[in-house]
């Protein structure tokens, strides 16, 4: 435990050696032999080191991840920009020509094309999934928007709703009613005929 302060090291991680031979952790070092002057050598237990090792690489892989997210939300916030301003335009009933959506859509695409290939664990995980739903709803909203946009009744409030009258007939081909069945011109008996 006084060791811990000075080299950083937990309890569990440390390897106290003399004389070339390593000392339990219930042992005693006065019991060992050890004195004032002795020399002991402390080791860093290799086992926790590669613990250590694979953590800190877990942690730069989900740091270098996150920040590729961030990238990514960075340049999907200045496309949204976009997208608030083309749906202004097509509300107040403005017309925008179609390769404005197209080129949007595609960029966005761009943008879940290098979301898919993050590699990410934990939070970074959490966050690309977080932009990814961002994104794939930008992409409606703009499917939504290149529909209204090409619909000239779409902003209009006087639109009737049309009403459809389907014409019926009577029998035959086209009726929703199967026609009567034609007499058959088998006849059906009872007769049957035994053989030995």
């Amino acid at each position: 435990m006084v060791l811990s302060h000075e080299t950083g090291l937990e309890p569990k991680e440390q390897r106290l050696l003399f004389r070339g031979k390593e000392k339990e952790d219930k042992e005693c070092l006065e019991m060992a032999g050890v004195k004032d002057t002795s020399k002991v050598i402390l080791l860093e237990d290799p086992a926790s080191k590669e613990k250590k090792l694979k953590e800190m690489q877990r942690n730069q892989c989900i740091l270098k991840a996150c920040e590729a997210v961030a990238k990514v939300r960075a340049e999907v916030e200045r496309l949204s920009e976009k997208i608030i301003a083309l749906e202004a335009t097509v509300r107040s009933g403005g017309k925008i020509m179609d390769k404005e959506f197209v080129v949007l859509t595609e960029l966005l695409m761009m943008q879940l094309l290098k979301l898919d290939s993050i590699e990410a664990d934990g939070e970074a995980k959490v966050q690309r999934r977080i932009e990814v739903r961002r994104v794939q709803s930008f992409v409606d909203m703009l499917d939504k928007l290149k529909a209204q946009n090409s619909n000239p009744f779409s902003n209009s409030k006087d639109v009737e709703s049309m009403n459809t009258k389907w014409e019926t007939f009577e029998s035959g081909l086209g009726s929703l009613h199967a026609p009567t069945p034609l007499q058959s011109s088998t006849k059906i008996t009872q007769d049957w005929v035994v053989f030995d």
